[in-house]
Parts: structure tokens; C-alpha cells; sequence
């Protein structure tokens, strides 16, 4: 019994593919995997940023590997693809994917360059990836995809609608796969972190009045850390999750559970 549940709670021998992984929520998620057992595979646009996580990481003795990559390109996600191909023999058991980019602003204010970045980014190569990453997960015969989105898809945060659109479709995206591809022994979930203290987000932290009216809607009361998230995306890769698919589960303190709380005492 307990050689079976060492097993459930192990990524030894599994091999994965995080994008984005070498800054904020990626980053933390590559050393979880990491730190269970798993062989990883990650990209970043930036050589420099993408050189220094692997030397941190191996000295670590975390099995990681990687390539520069802009996933808003075709080529470049199939380049990706054939590289992890290689790298890994075929063999992929899970795939998260977690890059993402975001411009708030007046919906008005978009541009059509601005659209297409976005929707290019965090939608298409979600859909294109988890195409080109199919095969590969079906080989391994126990496959799994997280997508990383946001709290954006399922309440509104003032700006940033086009973020907000592509994110509340990966959320339908994962329940779709989730079905079709449940034959194929690949289970596919959603993690949707609330605004979590990255790089990305270190200028909104900055504003002290923002992170007032955030925590105040907030009934743990705190920003999440980027553990906070990828140990729920850890543990969905898990053996031991291996009867949850379709899920679209909220990291947020409370924030979209909580409704209006007076703080006078009502009778």
C-alpha cells in the first residue's frame, strides 16, 4: 500500500513540456514538476533569460532542458514540437501551457496589431500546441494538459477585454478536450490563478490603491505567490489525479466567490 501511494504522489519518469517557463508562474511550475520527478521541457522568447534558469536549474539537479521560442508563430511552435519530439523520444506525458501576454486598456483603445498579438499568444497557440502535442500525449498512454488562465475569464477586472476573452475560451477549450480526448487517456484541466506577485503583474503591486481594493474583495485577505498556483497545476499532473478532466478550478483567496459584504451589521 504504500510502494502504490509513493507511485500516486510521483512524476518520476514522466516528461513534460511548460511554455513560458522561465519567469513568474512558469517558472515555479517547471521546479514543482521538477521536484516530483519529471524530465522538462521549456521555452522563452528571451536567449540570456532562458540560459540562466538552466544553469540555476541543473545545479539544482533538476533534469531541464529548453529553446527559445515566440509561441505567436506557426513555425515556431512546430519547430517547439519536433525539438520536444526529439528530446523526449516521442514520449510526452503532460503539457502545460503557460504562456500569456496582456495589454490593459480601454477596450476602444485596442489596436488591430494589439488584437492579434493577444489572440495570437494566448489563444491560438493554445489550440495549436495542444493539436501538435496530441500524438505525442496519446503515445504515453496516461497524458495530461493543464492551461493556465485567469480570473479575467470569469469576472470582469475593468480592462483588458480581449485578455479576458481568449482566457474564458481556453476555459471552454479545456472542457471540450477534455471529452473528446478522454479516449485517448489524456485528461485536460484549467487553473485560474487571480493576481498572483510575477514579474508580469509587479507594476499593478507597486500601486499601493489597487492592491487595497484587491485585497479588500479578497477574503484570504493577500496576493497569491507563484507556489500557490503551480502546486494546484503540480498536483492535476499527478497519478493521484488521475480521475479529475474537464475542471476549470479557481486560485484566487475568495475573490470570485465573494459578493457583496457590507460592513455594517445587518439584522
Amino acid at each position: 500500500m504504500a510502494e502504490n501511494r509513493a507511485s500516486r504522489w510521483s512524476l518520476n519518469g514522466m516528461t513534460a513540456l511548460v511554455t513560458g517557463g522561465t519567469r513568474g508562474i512558469g517558472h515555479a511550475i517547471v521546479e514543482d514538476l521538477c521536484g516530483f520527478g519529471a524530465s522538462v521541457y521549456t521555452c522563452s522568447r528571451n536567449q540570456g533569460e532562458l540560459d540562466k534558469c538552466l544553469n540555476e536549474w541543473r545545479s539544482k539537479g533538476f533534469l531541464v532542458s529548453g529553446s527559445v521560442c515566440d509561441v505567436s508563430s506557426p513555425l515556431h511552435r512546430e519547430k517547439l514540437i519536433q525539438e520536444v519530439t526529439s528530446i523526449f523520444n516521442g514520449n510526452l506525458n503532460i503539457y502545460v501551457n503557460n504562456v500569456g501576454v496582456n495589454y490593459r486598456k480601454p477596450t476602444v483603445e485596442y489596436t488591430a496589431e494589439d488584437y492579434s498579438e493577444i489572440t495570437a499568444v494566448n489563444l491560438d497557440s493554445a489550440h495549436h500546441l495542444s493539436q501538435l502535442t496530441h500524438p505525442l500525449l496519446k503515445a504515453s498512454g496516461k497524458g495530461s494538459i493543464v492551461f493556465i488562465s485567469s480570473i479575467a475569464s470569469v469576472v470582469s477586472l475593468g480592462t483588458g477585454s480581449v485578455y479576458a476573452a481568449c482566457k474564458a475560451a481556453i476555459n471552454q477549450l479545456s472542457k471540450y478536450l477534455a471529452c473528446e480526448w478522454a479516449k485517448d487517456n489524456i485528461r485536460i484541466n484549467c487553473v485560474v490563478p487571480a493576481t498572483t506577485n510575477t514579474p508580469l503583474v509587479e507594476h499593478l503591486l507597486r500601486n499601493k490603491k489597487y492592491v487595497e481594493e484587491m485585497l479588500c474583495r479578497t477574503p484570504l485577505n493577500r496576493i497569491a505567490e507563484t507556489e500557490e498556483v503551480s502546486s494546484l497545476v503540480t498536483y492535476l499532473c499527478l497519478p493521484a489525479a488521475s480521475y479529475i478532466t474537464g475542471q476549470v478550478i479557481c486560485v484566487d483567496g475568495g475573490l470570485t466567490v465573494n459578493g457583496f459584504q457590507p460592513s455594517m451589521r445587518l439584522t
